[in-house]
């Protein structure tokens, strides 16, 4: 009877020590979630939310990304739901393009289709392959309170748990980041962006292909997402303040661009337009403490210049989740998670600050000499960057 009891006792403790709690039931956290059900963890998941639905605009999902879910298993579930993305384009404001990256040439040799979805279509994916995840709506976390052996956490809607596994997923202002590293920073590059998504069909010439025209301090991407609906978004820098700019005179501040921009922007109902400011996390150089970790954009959030910001989470899933099961304890894994993700994660957010600028440099001169410096930079030299990015390698014959 003693020995049953100790044994039932024990198995109980590991059962508790395996209930992870993440905060934020967005891309990352429901990767997140999936990730560590196959690994065979106990997961809640407590989201500000009231209701899960369809909201949002467009995702490129590159290689790396496509990769993790490949793991998963959601890969071909996703390209089914999804446009087929051959290569991704800059290109002046007529649409000539002077510099290409072929995603084919991933396609073929690591068998990684890079694709374009709708963000809710992504989120409603991953929601259908969770199995024993409890996800918990409209609960902002307020605040966090450490104790010996973990955190309390007090929601805004009077509900308190208490975790010794907490995974931060909840976006760039991160509350539990603010509470483990109050001194971190937002940096703004004072440039406002314009998100939207709309009923159309692109030529058959740009259906395959996301093309970023940029200007002189402005830019504009758009890119198919399935069938009849297309996503794209805008650029401007401003001075002091978005309020600069207004979302009713859209159409005018890019009246210089090709054609079809003009089509795109008018085709698009105002209530599918969102604002906002671009802005990025400055690197922490710490991401956890022994209780709780960031993940992310809790963690590294970039600004969107590499279309690597959810794919960067959705890395940082599938590598918490392995460090979790390998590892003895909570505090190791989260140590060897960092060591793992954080420089490839700061390096997209520094590459990405830097990509930013120069796509917004003005003087006629300067962006002369900028397309024509792309133009003549070799393909080759892109893919290889993308590969050690994506951290590829090529399975020997």
């Amino acid at each position: 009877m003693y020995y049953f009891c100790i044994s039932t006792l024990v198995l109980f403790t590991c059962c508790i020590m395996k209930t992870i709690t993440i905060i934020g039931a967005g891309i990352g956290g429901l990767t997140t979630a999936l990730a560590l059900e196959q690994k065979g963890f106990q997961v809640v998941i407590y989201e500000q939310a009231k209701t899960i639905k369809p909201m949002g605009a467009g995702i490129m999902l590159a290689s790396n990304a496509m990769k993790v879910y490949q793991n998963l298993g959601i890969d071909v579930q996703l390209i089914l739901n999804a446009n087929p993305l051959y290569s991704m384009n800059i290109t002046d404001k007529n649409l000539n393009a002077f510099s290409k990256i072929d995603l084919q040439y991933f396609k073929h040799t690591y068998n990684l289709q890079s694709i374009s979805i709708h963000r809710g279509k992504l989120q409603e994916i991953l929601l259908q392959n969770l199995k024993t995840t409890e996800i918990h709506l409209h609960h902002t976390l307020d605040s966090l309170t450490k104790e010996i052996d973990g955190y309390t956490l007090q929601f805004q809607n009077g509900q308190q748990i208490k975790s010794s596994i907490i995974l931060a997923a909840d976006g760039i202002y991160s509350n539990v980041r603010n509470v483990l590293f109050p001194n971190s920073k937002l940096r703004s590059m004072k440039q406002v962006c314009w998100r939207g998504v709309a009923n159309f069909t692109l030529p058959k010439t740009y259906q395959n292909e996301l093309n970023e025209a940029w200007g002189n301090g402005d830019r504009f991407a758009f890119v198919q997402l399935h069938e009849n609906q297309m996503y794209w978004y805008a650029v401007k820098s401003f001075t002091q303040h978005k309020d600069e700019f207004s979302t009713e005179d859209l159409s005018s501040y890019f009246s210089s661009y090709a054609s079809i921009v003009q089509e795109i922007i008018t085709t698009t109902p105002s209530q599918n337009i969102h604002e906002t400011v671009i802005e990025d996390l400055q690197p922490i150089s710490s991401w956890h403490d022994e209780f709780a970790c960031l993940i992310g954009d809790a963690a590294h959030a970039t600004t969107p210049n590499m279309g690597q910001g959810a794919c960067q989470a959705i890395e940082d899933a599938l590598v918490i989740a392995n460090c979790l099961k390998e590892c003895d304890t909570t505090e190791e894994a989260f140590r060897k998670y960092q060591k793992q993700r954080k420089a490839t994660a700061h390096k997209v957010v520094k590459q990405s600050w830097h990509i930013g600028k120069i796509s917004h440099w003005k003087h006629p001169v300067a962006t002369f000499l900028r397309n024509g410096l792309l133009q003549i930079f070799p393909q080759k030299l892109n893919r290889i960057q993308l590969e050690k990015l994506f951290q590829l390698q090529k399975t020997p014959a």
